[in-house]
């Protein structure tokens, strides 16, 4: 490249890379290359001091071959330029806007985190209440229950009880009632009759 470039094009050092430094510097050697000697050439006819340019001959040069190849190179890295500016500023924007409702998502979950802690506290704390309370029932049941079936028994008892010395009465009045009708008979009127 240094036998194809005239020397003013390589006299320029090289600065830290950067987008806008490298479109500084592509430009900076197309506009040096651009009206360099190469260009000129001597007329045929005519003196030796007078220069004129020759177009034809400065297409089909190399350096000019360079020249057209740095400019399109500086026609890409300007477009790439913008399409990176745009890229960054759809970037920059989607970035600031996705945090903003991020963070606030996030705020808002660690708020519901602290309530949903707080009742589930509460809730525990009133479930070990009623499962007290549940034991506590249940026992007084257990006691209500013993307490009927012993009640249950005794009414059985007496119903047993009495069924039985009704019984017993009811053959008892039987028995005195065919008594006194042998009684009667055998004494006619001498018993006394009760209304």
């Amino acid at each position: 490249l240094k036998t194809l470039l005239p020397a003013t094009c390589l006299k320029a050092p090289a600065p830290p890379f950067t987008m806008k430094r490298a479109l500084a510097g592509v430009a900076a050697v197309v506009v040096a290359c651009g009206g360099g000697a190469s260009a000129l050439a001597l007329p045929s006819t005519g003196a030796a001091s007078a220069l004129q340019f020759d177009a034809m001959a400065a297409k089909n040069r190399p350096v000019s071959k360079v020249i057209t190849l740095l400019k399109d190179m500086l026609k890409q890295l300007e477009k790439e330029a913008e399409e990176d500016e745009e890229i960054y500023d759809k970037m920059a924007c989607w970035c600031e806007t996705n945090d903003k409702e991020k963070t606030k998502s996030i705020a808002d979950a660690e708020a519901r985190i602290e309530d949903l802690t707080t009742k589930i506290e509460e809730l525990t704390a009133t479930s070990a209440r009623l499962n007290t309370e549940i034991k506590n029932h249940e026992k007084e049941v257990a006691k209500n229950q013993e307490s009927l079936d012993k009640a249950t028994a005794i009414r059985e008892k007496q119903l047993a009880e009495f069924n039985a010395e009704e019984k017993d009465l009811l053959e008892s009045i039987s028995a005195l009632k065919a008594a006194i009708t042998v009684l009667s008979k055998h004494h006619g009127g001498s018993l006394l009759q009760i209304p």
